[in-house]
C-alpha cells in the first residue's frame, strides 16, 4: 500500500477527519506492531491539521513515558496527576484546554504550545497511555476534535 495521504485543506474540521479517519484505517490495516501504528497515527494527524505537536506517552512503572511523537522535542517522563498529560491520565477523560497559561501545574514541554487536547488510551477498562496534542493557537481545539481523535484512538490495536 502506498504511503501517501490524501490532504484536504479546503474543507471545514470535521469533513478533514472524515477524510482522514479511513486512510489511518489503511494505514493501520495489517499492522500488529503497536509503536508502528501510533508513529503513522502521529504523522497522519500532524501532517493533516499541521498542529505543533501530536504524540503519544504510554504508562509504564507508574509515569507516563514518551512514546512515538511528531513536533519539537518534548518531556520525556511526566508524573500521575501532573500537567494536562498526568491529569487526563488520573481523570481518565478527555481534557480541552483552550490556554495551557491558565491550566494549574501545565507543563511547558514547549514554550510556543498555547492550547491543549489529551485524550486518555483505555485498554482492559484502565488508562494505558494518552494521546496529546499541542497548537500554537489558543482555543485551537473543541468537541469536534474530540471526537474525531477519540474515534482515531479508537482504532489503536493494544492486543498484538
Amino acid at each position: 500500500m502506498a504511503e501517501d495521504l490524501t490532504i484536504i485543506t479546503s474543507a471545514d474540521k470535521e469533513e478533514q477527519y472524515r477524510s482522514l479517519i479511513p486512510q489511518i484505517e489503511a494505514l493501520l490495516y495489517g499492522e500488529t506492531y503497536l509503536i508502528a501504528n501510533m508513529a503513522n497515527i502521529c504523522a497522519a494527524l500532524k501532517e493533516q491539521f499541521r498542529w505543533l505537536w501530536v504524540g503519544f506517552y504510554l504508562v509504564k512503572d507508574g509515569e507516563l513515558v514518551l512514546a512515538p511523537f511528531q513536533g519539537p522535542v518534548a518531556c520525556t517522563r511526566i508524573a500521575k496527576g501532573k500537567g494536562v498529560c498526568g491529569a487526563a491520565w488520573e481523570q481518565a477523560k478527555t481534557l480541552i484546554v483552550p490556554n495551557v497559561d491558565e491550566f494549574p501545574g501545565h507543563i511547558a514541554c514547549s514554550s510556543a504550545s498555547r492550547s491543549e487536547i489529551v485524550l486518555p488510551l483505555f485498554y482492559n477498562n484502565e488508562v494505558v497511555g494518552v494521546l496529546d496534542v499541542d497548537s500554537e493557537n489558543l482555543a485551537q481545539f473543541d468537541n469536534i476534535d474530540a471526537k474525531y481523535l477519540e474515534q482515531i484512538i479508537g482504532l489503536i490495536n493494544f492486543n498484538e
